[in-house]
């Protein structure tokens, strides 16, 4: 059904809100729906490439256009936002006004489009977002099958035309799937592009290998723009190599951080976590590559370099990094990603792992963390998993990967933050109805219960009961755990979640009392006294950025504002 648009209901910033302006772009499908769209349509993804070039046509916008900005177009599996993080930093040290484009977000809609590192103003958002929507309204064809672009699309041209207006230095451009066919790809000339680490994800509509994927994320290579990639498994630096040649795209292999590092003091990078590393070399080669293109001064100097043998790759420099480049690691922050908040006896370490790889790098920088940590005097320490996972990922492996970890207790929900909708527009997603995501949560518990156990049988598992007409909060658990084993629970918000494992004890998320069913199952009133009585609470978040960005939206209020 088609919905009222501004042409049939004047709408404008100054008489709506920021949240008419989000439920207004919620009505445009989320990703989840263009990712089914996409797989119906495959069979030529180019003419969803053509459809984006008629949508910025129709928005008052020409290809060229973009040009304007000075593009850093950047792809990969894993790291990729990260990598943007880093080089959008690092240039903003230089005096350089910048733009970013990312997804998803965390707690707001805004934090996709940022000026100068900080998202736009919910002002800015609106004067924006309906001054696009009424340009699109107003160009309708009523032949044409698509009338108004889906959400990543909406946002990734509005994306565009606030740079272009902000008159931003250069635009740091996260793409959003793949890298073919995504919508960023109608970017024709950019200054410089980065490919970050490669792995499986999205793999029924990127294929299900990774030099299936390489050839994807090689889209975005361009005729004669300098690219730059992390050394990857040889198959998929053959195909990125091979796709750069094709095309006559110079790609150069990002020595390691160490190379950089030589003759000069360690770098200190803003984010943590060992694989972190590699995409701080890709955003010093990134941003180094810009100044020079931009003929600026003050870009580090050369040191000797040696040939590189890795697939006929021509090795990137090796050069001093600059106190401003030095600066932009240190001062870098990329909520969600290897985060630590530390509250009284609560300590909260948040990671968006969401592919084999990147869950790797997750477990080792989590117990890297417990490691370095002094032991509690006084009482015993609990950790807690809070997992979710969604799309086509296989959770299970995901799980087995967690096992080391020796949790305590395993935590499953869905990625909404409370139950009622009000005050959530920014992650609500009206292409999975509350059935479906709980189910899946379900499905992971039963997961974990396999892994854990070796063995587990159906009949284990029951509803607990609660009074007639109580909130079910809690939905399943084992009946009788194991003595050995991590005792799971499922609730059906995070904000329920969130109240079971911090028990009142976390000095910022102080939420009404609990609703009447939360500890009806023996397994969460047991938990519940031991969380109460422990000295320590190590609690890793993990499994879908969207779950971060929701235990974020309840532990840092000021994200919200």
């Amino acid at each position: 059904m088609e919905r009222p648009g501004p042409s049939r209901c004047p709408f404008s910033a100054k008489t709506t809100s920021f949240q008419d302006a989000v439920r207004t772009l919620n009505t445009l499908q989320t990703n989840a729906s263009y990712l089914e769209k996409v797989k119906r349509q495959r069979g030529d993804p180019q003419t969803q490439l053509e459809a984006m070039e008629l949508f910025l046509e129709r928005s008052g916008l020409q290809v060229e256009d973009l040009n304007q900005l000075n593009i850093i177009h950047v792809t990969g599996t894993k790291g990729k936002g990260s990598t943007c993080a880093f080089t959008e930093r690092i240039l903003r040290s230089y005096g350089l006004k910048t733009g970013f484009f990312s997804s998803p977000h965390l707690v707001q809609v805004r934090e996709r489009i940022r000026i100068n590192g900080q998202p736009i103003s919910p002002e800015l958002f609106t004067k924006h977002f309906w001054r696009l929507y009424q340009r699109l309204e107003e160009t309708k064809d009523g032949s044409s099958c698509a009338s108004m672009p889906a959400y990543f699309r909406f946002l990734t041209l509005m994306a565009f035309h606030v740079f272009l207006q902000e008159k931003v230095d250069l635009a740091v451009v996260e793409v959003g799937i793949g890298g073919a066919y995504d919508c960023t790809n109608i970017i024709r000339k950019p200054v410089v592009c980065g490919v970050s680490s490669l792995g499986i994800d999205h793999t029924s509509l990127l294929g299900d290998t990774v030099e299936k994927i390489a050839w994807q994320k090689g889209g975005i290579f361009k005729r004669g723009v300098p690219a730059f990639t992390v050394l990857q498994p040889d198959g998929p630096l053959a195909v990125l190599r091979d796709r750069a040649q094709q095309i006559s795209c110079p790609l150069y292999l990002c020595p390691p951080l160490e190379a950089l590092e030589e003759g000069g003091p360690p770098l200190t990078l803003g984010l943590e976590g060992e694989h972190q590393r590699s995409n701080a070399a890709l955003a010093l080669q990134l941003a180094r590559c810009w100044l020079q293109q931009k003929d600026h001064q003050g870009i580090g100097e050369l040191k000797a370099s040696r040939p590189s043998l890795q697939w006929q790759l021509p090795l990137a420099p090796i050069f001093q990094p600059t106190s401003h480049m030095q600066h932009g690691l240190r001062d870098t922050e990329w909520p969600g990603r290897t985060q630590v908040l530390r509250r009284g006896p609560l300590t909260w370490y948040l990671d968006g792992a969401h592919t084999v790889s990147s869950m790797q790098a997750c477990v080792r920088w989590f117990r890297q963390e417990l490691h370095g940590r002094e032991k509690p005097d006084g009482g015993p320490e609990v950790r807690v998993l809070l997992f979710n996972s969604t799309g086509d990922r296989d959770p299970a492996a995901l799980m087995k990967l967690l096992q080391p970890c020796k949790f305590h207790y395993a935590v499953f929900c869905p990625n909404l933050t409370e139950m009622s909708p009000t005050g959530n527009e920014d992650q609500q997603n009206f292409m999975v109805t509350l059935d479906q995501v709980l189910l899946r949560c379900l499905t992971h518990q039963q997961h974990w219960s396999l892994l854990d156990e070796g063995q587990a049988s159906l009949n284990l598992w029951n509803t607990p009961s609660t009074e007639p007409g109580a909130p079910t909060s809690l939905l399943l658990a084992p009946r009788l755990p194991h003595p050995l084993s991590t005792s799971s629970l499922v609730f059906s918000c995070i904000s329920h979640a969130l109240q079971w494992i911090s028990q009142g004890r976390d000095p910022v998320f102080q939420p009404p009392s609990p609703p009447r069913g939360l500890l009806a199952h023996p397994v969460a009133g047991h938990g519940a006294s031991m969380l109460r009585e422990a000295a320590a609470i190590h609690v890793l978040v993990t499994g879908s950025l969207h779950l971060v960005g929701g235990v974020l939206k309840l532990l840092e209020p000021s994200l919200s504002q």
